[in-house]
């Protein structure tokens, strides 16, 4: 009930800038928390009433009516999720969406290492680059002298190829970087001519959030960002449709409210 009152307080408040009734106010919590029964004896006895349809038969024929509101018969997301495409819909999409729970496992276990024997331990820049590469050297050198076969299962060696940096990706990765070079030179083009504003916002808002991020010690922000990554864009798959919903009616309702602000203020300029 408090939730309730509050929820109605904030209705009160925004509701001339265009919010939605809400669904949760104190009289609708009073109206559902009541014990309600009917009884029928008045009805059965000046105008001989019998129910055609028992209680249970009712309820079983209502439920009955209404098999499109069944999870099943909901209707199914075609193609990748939004939270696929934006992560490449490749490896990272894979790993950090649960589709490949294997690889989602390695990974965790992976970055849980790094975290104890580079970042925990607070080693500098060098000596972490020094003992990864030591890591890896030992690794690969013992994974070369395995034989190809150990009790029975088999030991996929790892080609010479994989470590190799093909023309194509080279060329990609040029690619990659010139085109990033040049968005960046456009967005500085447009923030000297002064005109567009919300380009102006942008810079500033993405700026500040990475001086904010900047400050937070690494190994707090590897604590803190990876867990949310992982269960952030797993919630978003899941849930997409109704945290969409959601930011489109507070979009829509920040610009009614800019719309309004806007119109008061131009009234107020003409009666002056």
């Amino acid at each position: 009930m408090p939730i309730a009152q509050v929820i109605e307080l904030i209705y009160k408040i925004f509701g001339p800038y265009g919010m939605k009734v809400p669904q949760l106010i104190p009289s609708r919590i009073r109206l559902l928390s009541c014990s309600r029964s009917f009884n029928c004896s008045k009805a059965k006895d000046r105008l001989g009433y019998a129910p055609i349809v028992p209680l249970e038969e009712g309820l079983k024929r209502t439920l009955e009516s209404y098999p499109h509101l069944r999870v099943e018969n909901q209707p199914k997301r075609e193609g990748p999720s939004k939270a696929s495409i934006c992560l490449g819909s490749g490896k990272v999409a894979d790993t950090l969406l649960w589709k490949d729970k294997k690889q989602t496992l390695i990974t965790l276990l992976v970055l849980v290492a790094i975290y104890y024997n580079f970042i925990a331990s607070q080693s500098t820049i060098v000596t972490a680059a020094s003992k990864l590469l030591l890591v890896v050297s030992i690794f690969l050198f013992i994974h070369g002298n395995l034989p190809e076969k150990v009790f029975g299962y088999t030991i996929e060696k790892i080609p010479i190829s994989y470590f190799i940096l093909s023309e194509e990706r080279s060329h990609q990765a040029a690619l990659s970087v010139a085109s990033s070079w040049n968005a960046a030179v456009n967005v500085l083009k447009s923030l000297c001519k002064g005109n567009d504003w919300s380009l102006f916002l942008k810079v500033v808002i993405s700026l500040l959030i990475l001086s904010f991020l900047g400050a937070i010690p690494f190994q707090t922000l590897f604590i803190i960002g990876l867990p949310v990554a992982f269960a952030a864009f797993y919630l978003y798959e899941k849930n997409e449709q109704a945290i969409d919903s959601m930011f489109l009616e507070a979009l829509s309702l920040v610009c009614k409210m800019k719309s309004d602000i806007t119109k008061k203020v131009a009234g107020s300029k003409k009666k002056d």
